[in-house]
Order: C-alpha cells, then structure tokens, then sequence
C-alpha cells in the first residue's frame, strides 16, 4: 500500500551537513495515512554494528572507520590517493583503467598523484570534508609493489593530518616484508585480498605472480601468493595490526570454498571478513568479463555470507570503491577533487574544527542509539519470518532519499525481534528526465524483486503502481531505518 507522508515545515538538516544538534521523527503506519510527528531534539543517524564482544579499546580503533565499522560508514567518509600504479600479481577479474571517470570498481582511477599532489589533496579533503577520517591507499596497482610511493604519502599525511586513520589494501604478497614499516608510520588497518587457500583453486584466479624479480606462471605462483599471505596475515596479528580480509566471491570457482578460507583467515586473527561479489562485465575488459564468467546473485552473496557469519564478523557494507573514491560509502565524490581542481584550493585543514564536527557526530550518535534500543528492545518477542526490505538513503542512517535519486539500495533483514543491514544494491537512478526511465524501473524491480517493501521519503505514482504491481509494498518515510522498518514490519508483516 503506497501511504502519503508529511514532511514538517522544519526538516531535518540533511546529514552532509553535520551540525551537533538535529531533530529526529517518528512515524506511525496505518492503513490508510503514514502519520509523520516531530518530537524535539534528536538526530539523523544511527548504528547497526554488532561488537561481538569486543573490548572498549578495539571499539575506539574502528568507531571512525567506515569500512571496519558498519555503524561508522552512516556518517565518516574515507578517500582513497591513486599513488601505486604498478601490481605484481595478475588477477582474472582486474582491469587497471586510467583517466576513466565513469566506472566504480577497484583498479580505476581518473589519474595518478605524486606522494606530495596526494598530501595536499588529503589536506584540501579533510578542510571540504570534516568527517572525513581514512586515508586509504588502494592501488591502483598494489602499494607494497610500490613501497617507495605508499610509505612517503603516509609520512607526509601523518606528519600534516595526525586525526586522519592511516590504511591500506594489499594483495598480501610482499606484506611480510612490510610489516615493520606499517607498524613504524602507525597504520592501523590493513586490508588483504585473499581468494583462496587452495592454491589449485587460485591457479584459476590468477595466472602469474611476479615475486623477487622472477614471474611464476600458474600454480607454482599462486602457492608463493598463499604462503606470503598467512604469513604476512600471521604478522599483522603478532604486530597488532587490525586486519580486514576482502574476498571475491566466484560463482563455480571459490563459492563453495570460502567457508574454509574464512576458517583459515580467523585462525590466524583476521578482525573482519568481506565477502564481496565478482564485477564480471565484458566492457570492464577483465579474463573473466570476456569469458562470460557471472558474477554471484544477491541471493547467492547472501548464503554464502550466512554460512560465514557464525565464526567472525563479516563486513556486508562494502561498495568495492575505485582507487581514487572520496565521500561515505555509497557516495563518490571524486570528480569534485581532480588534479586541476585540488591544485588550485587551499589546504584549510583544521583540527580543532574537525574535532567539533566529530563530535557533533558523537552526539547524535548516542541521542539515536538511544532511540534504536527502545524500538528494536523487544528481543523477548517469539523469532518470526524474516522479509527484506529495501531502503533509499543518503545516508545517516536514515530514509532520507526520493525513490527516483537513488544509485543504490540499502537492503534490511527484518523479524519480529531485530532490523539488520544484509547488502547494498546499485542500481540506475529511475529520474533521467524521462529517458530511459522504464527500463530502468524494470531492473530497479528485478534488483530487489526478494524484497517485500522500499522505503523511500517520497515515490512517484508511476513508479509506485508499478512497484506494487510486481508485490512490493510501498512506504513513504522520513525517520531512523530501524525504526521505519520495525513499523512496516509491526503493522504488515505481523498483522
């Protein structure tokens, strides 16, 4: 049922804006009318990590970390400096693409930056920016197969930036021989891309791997790539070091191997686990792309993230985001920071105002934590059919965003007791000034056609019946996720 909402004369400051106080709305669903009423100081964003147990320590090394905090990539932003060009490993899913600004995968980037172009970008971000925490480096290529580059970019940041989290991602390579030096510059979170612990699985994945200045084609690579990998994962947990581990998950390849890599990587002190799907596209250009190797349905990800989910934390929020992507998760800001533009700003980092705005964040933080516990309390409540339910967001945690604006969905598992982020969705956006617009929709339907409702703060009629139409309730709201879902749930799902 499509409901009509009321949005109030004093709307809720977006949550780009980010300012301390805010207010927050509470919906109640009927039949008939979505009832929208203000209720005083509050705010626009929420949490749905689950710490695991974790100590308060570790909580404070990932809470401003959007991609090792689920909680965190709501409302901190991270940006990525194409440093690292070159790689040493060959994967079939990878294409490095320069100068290309209209693709959103890892390895393409609009251009590369010397160490200084890099620390004054970061510099200008974090001024433009102010819940920007993480700097990450991500390639294109690998940065330990460019050491030189990575290393002299973290000194100049840490040096300039000392709020800013120091990251990056590797294929894990030549890691062990890193790892001193990640320690010594205070980078606290490194990424490692394992797809295997089966080197004749990864014979599949990877062709050659170039090690001490020889190539090793096939499988006597792919065994070298292994080894280097649990031993550098091995360090970086002796040399506390938090790490995260990226997978990609390869419909017929490593599917049904991964519950067995993820063993592998949590015996050896593994934070995090990001099962993430293949990219497989032909115009990408990759092995894969070319050879009609499909990527993972949603539904796949999910099982297989399911199976996973009992022994360690998993990461279901990743964007798999290009080498150069700065903005929240899901948002990509980085054609507003090309070279000829960044070039010509002025670096107007400041860490006292940062430190205002991160606190302000804080603030909310707690005031709709708050909130979320009493909506979502009710775990006393008889376990129920689980629904999905698709949300439209700008972010903040919040059903913030028009139906038609959307690039992506935000997709819910919820039951009579909790409301859980499982994935996010792209899609195309369905307002293209009437072009293209109903074939649009009908991918929109068949993205999230395993979902019984979208939440959206406003849906065109034509998109609405049409959303109707193929069994999917449709829910105008302005509020928390959690709670908007707990309503819709409560009311249809329970009735």
């Amino acid at each position: 049922m499509l409901f009509s909402s009321f949005t109030p004369k004093n709307q809720m400051t977006p949550p780009t804006s980010l300012t301390p106080t805010t207010t927050h709305l509470d919906i109640t669903l009927t039949k008939t009318q979505t009832k929208v009423t203000q209720s005083g100081g509050g705010c626009n964003c929420n949490t749905n990590t689950d710490p695991m147990g974790i100590s308060e320590a570790l909580k404070a090394r990932i809470e401003k970390h959007p991609c090792y905090s689920e909680e965190a990539h709501h409302h901190y932003a991270r940006m990525h400096v194409a440093v690292a060009p070159a790689c040493n490993i060959q994967c079939h899913y990878c294409n490095r693409k320069y100068d290309c600004a209209n693709e959103s995968r890892p390895g393409v980037v609009s251009e590369l930056l010397t160490p200084e172009e890099a620390a004054h970008k970061v510099l200008v971000v974090a001024g433009k920016i102010p819940q920007m925490t993480v700097l990450g480096i991500a390639g294109p290529g690998d940065p330990l197969a460019n050491p030189e580059q990575t290393f002299r970019t973290f000194e100049l940041v840490a040096d300039k930036a000392p709020d800013i989290k120091l990251c990056l991602s590797t294929n894990g390579l030549m890691l062990p021989d890193y790892v001193d030096r990640i320690k010594q510059l205070n980078v606290d979170h490194v990424t490692i891309t394992i797809n295997m612990v089966d080197p004749a699985i990864g014979e599949k994945i990877y062709p050659w791997v170039h090690y001490r200045r020889k190539r090793y084609p096939g499988i006597e690579g792919v065994k070298i790539l292994h080894e280097r990998q649990m031993e550098g994962l091995q360090a970086l947990k002796e040399a506390d070091i938090l790490c995260k581990v990226n997978s990609v998950l390869i419909p017929g390849i490593n599917d049904e191997h991964m519950p067995e890599v993820n063993q592998a990587i949590r015996e050896r002190g593994a934070f995090l686990h990001n099962i993430m799907p293949l990219i497989s596209a032909p115009e990408h250009g990759t092995h894969f792309g070319l050879n009609g190797q499909r990527g993972p349905k949603p539904s796949e990800l999910k099982a297989v993230q399911d199976k996973c989910a009992g022994n360690m934390k998993l990461m279901r929020h990743c964007r798999q985001c290009r080498a150069d992507a700065v903005g929240l998760l899901g948002e990509d800001r980085s054609q507003e920071f090309t070279k000829t533009k960044f070039m010509q700003m002025t670096a107007d980092y400041n860490l006292a105002d940062r430190q205002a705005v991160h606190l302000g964040i804080e603030q909310a933080k707690a005031a709709i934590a708050e909130k979320k516990q009493a909506i979502l309390g009710n775990s006393h409540r008889s376990q129920s059919k689980k629904v999905l339910v698709a949300v439209a967001s700008k972010g903040g945690g919040m059903v913030n965003q028009h139906f038609g604006h959307a690039k992506e969905f935000l997709i819910y598992e919820v039951d009579a007791a909790s409301v859980q982020f499982v994935s996010s969705r792209k899609i195309t956006d369905y307002c293209q000034g009437g072009y293209g617009e109903e074939a649009a929709l009908k991918g929109i339907i068949d993205t999230i056609a395993d979902c019984q409702a979208i939440l959206a703060a406003k849906v065109g009629p034509c998109p609405a019946k049409a959303l109707q139409e193929a069994g999917l309730e449709v829910i105008e709201a302005f509020d928390v996720i959690e709670t908007a879902a707990r309503h819709f749930y409560d009311e249809y799902v329970l009735e």
